[in-house]
């Protein structure tokens, strides 16, 4: 969150996560730890991509 890639990432009792990437996007609702894993790599993807074309 630091970086700014990820604005929330909240746990719901149920098990699902509640994440935002900004503070003005929508709610975005995971299903569980598997979803937000992938959305971790997601992130760290678009990091290295990013990353590659500054340099």
């Amino acid at each position: 969150m630091r970086h700014q890639y990820l604005h929330a990432a909240v746990l719901a009792p149920n098990g699902q996560w509640l994440v935002q990437h900004r503070a003005e996007s929508p709610v975005r609702v995971l299903a569980g730890p598997t979803a937000m894993v992938e959305l971790a790599g997601e992130i760290q993807h678009r990091i290295r991509t990013t990353r590659n074309r500054t340099r």
